[in-house]
């Protein structure tokens, strides 16, 4: 006789083998509910477990988060990220531990954190373009979303086996849930949620797993909910086109229910999907989880339309055409590959100034320390800021801030060298990247800036409009301990330097000045 699903549920949630969270998740989860909690007692909460702060500190001064001040403290990441950042990283590194392998199981546990990654990151990168949505917190409930199939997994493996095993039998349009209910009376869906309510998750949370296979079934009411719902269910969505046996069905219903749902238009809905392979890669290696290097959608798109078009030959004709396929195959990988590249230069370039942006500054910076590690050489950084730039909003409006801030681009690669970098750091910041130059030479090159965009009309049509710049110079000789992260903080300290004595000029970083000042 079939159980009851509240008879399954109430074995499974008193189970001794039910995974629970570590005590200071839990204690970090009782005190950022609470409205007296100080950022001390959060901060000495996290700290006791040495290892996870460390971690924190890892990620937090990653291009995960792309802050541009080294946080050097977990009392510092939570003044300067906020709780919710630090409780998040908390809850997604505890998450991403949770579980051992079952023995002689069908069920991969390196394949769900995998795939749980991948929804965590399509969650937060959806989360940006819906106002109000913590991405952060977007993160860690595209994570848990599928937990139920961990529990599934860990309390009942033979029989979730028998699960699996349909499903990998079964055709595309087999239901998991109803495979589920069938076998145990309840979804993963449905179980995960009533787990994540045992550990003490907001309810914001409990809906969004509960409801991230059907979110026109949530009934809450509320909107944020609503909008947590729907962005989970997405995130879900694309995951399934990178591992789903369905790619093409996945990639067309994620379209439609992007643009119906968040109301992405073609050219957000295809931004995400040009470059997820590439965030999802990168956030393994920020949380130190073991992934096979995640294809590009386009690529997974074409291979799939090829099967596709071989189940319609008839048998006299696969063998001519695998082989045609095969070869056509290696030319769109080659064609892939080269759009590919260009996707990701696209990525790195700061659509407004069309000059690279931060994330590739601190890679391209990465790689030039290393080189000049490697070489024994020498590499010169210029930080360079606007001056009064708000000035410029607040009187002509930000349309004229923008003109500005992409006529200095233009104006400012013509004072460096080719193959010098001239990024946007951030707002009307900028940093360039001077390999192989002395601290004198990279002088030369800060006032050639200064004075030629302090030369330079900016005329936008309408008005002339007259530009400084402070610029703060580092140079170094890195060695086998040298620090990215110190080498920007010497650029930052003298531009502060050049603003503190009047702005428009250049500042060569001198420890004993700048102490002086």
């Amino acid at each position: 006789m079939p159980q009851s699903q509240d008879t399954v549920l109430n074995h499974i949630l008193t189970s001794a083998q039910l995974p629970t969270l570590p005590a200071m998740a839990m204690q970090l989860l009782e005190l950022t509910s609470r409205e007296d909690a100080s950022i001390a007692d959060i901060v000495n909460c996290i700290t006791h477990d040495i290892a996870l702060s460390a971690k924190i500190l890892k990620v937090a001064n990653s291009s995960f988060y792309n802050f541009r001040q080294k946080i050097n403290s977990i009392n510092q990441a939570v003044v300067l990220l906020g709780i919710n950042a630090v409780r998040s990283l908390v809850l997604n590194f505890t998450f991403l531990s949770l579980g051992k392998q079952p023995a002689n199981s069908r069920f991969n546990l390196r394949m769900f954190w995998e795939r749980s990654l991948a929804d965590a990151t399509a969650a937060k990168m959806l989360a940006a373009h819906a106002p109000g949505i913590d991405p952060d917190n977007l993160f860690t409930i595209g994570l848990l979303q599928n937990v139920g199939q961990l529990i599934f997994a860990l309390l009942a493996p033979n029989r979730y086996d028998s699960v699996l095993e349909r499903l990998a039998a079964s055709d595309r349009n087999t239901d998991e849930t109803a495979l589920e209910e069938e076998m145990f009376a309840i979804s993963h869906a449905a179980l995960g949620a009533e787990v994540v309510k045992i550990w003490g998750l907001p309810s914001a949370i409990l809906e969004a797993i509960r409801h991230h296979h059907d979110p026109d079934a949530y009934a809450g009411g509320d909107p944020h909910e609503q909008a947590i719902v729907d962005i989970v269910f997405l995130s879900g969505l694309v995951a399934d086109i990178l591992y789903a046996r369905d790619p093409e069905g996945q990639h067309r219903k994620f379209h439609e229910e992007a643009e119906r749902r968040l109301g992405l238009d073609d050219l957000a809905r295809n931004g995400l999907l040009a470059v997820i392979h590439s965030e999802i890669n990168q956030a393994a290696r920020f949380f130190e989880v073991p992934v096979n290097a995640v294809r590009p959608v386009s690529e997974i798109l074409h291979e799939a339309n090829i099967r596709l078009s071989m189940l319609q030959l008839s048998y006299e004709e696969i063998h001519r055409e695998l082989i045609r396929a095969k070869l056509e195959l290696e030319s769109v990988r080659r064609r892939l590959l080269e759009k590919n590249l260009l996707l990701e230069q696209l990525a790195n370039i700061d659509s407004l100034t069309e000059v690279c942006n931060h994330r590739y500054f601190q890679t391209f910076l990465h790689s030039e320390i290393n080189r000049t590690i490697s070489n024994h050489g020498c590499l010169s950084l210029i930080l360079a800021d606007i001056d009064h730039f708000k000035r410029f909003n607040d009187t002509y409006g930000h349309q004229s801030g923008d003109f500005i801030l992409k006529e200095l681009c233009q104006v400012a690669k013509n004072a460096i060298r080719q193959y010098d970098l001239i990024a946007r750091y951030g707002g009307e910041e900028f940093a360039f990247v001077l390999p192989e130059l002395e601290g004198d030479s990279a002088m030369v090159v800060a006032n050639r800036l200064c004075q030629t965009i302090a030369d330079h009309d900016f005329f936008d049509g309408y008005r002339h409009y007259h530009v400084t710049l402070s610029l703060g110079v580092a140079c170094a000789r890195p060695d086998a301990g040298f620090k990215q992260t110190g080498f920007i903080d010497q650029a930052d300290r003298a531009l502060y330097r050049a603003k503190n004595l009047g702005r428009n000029q250049a500042i060569l970083y001198q420890p004993s000045s700048l102490q002086a000042a």
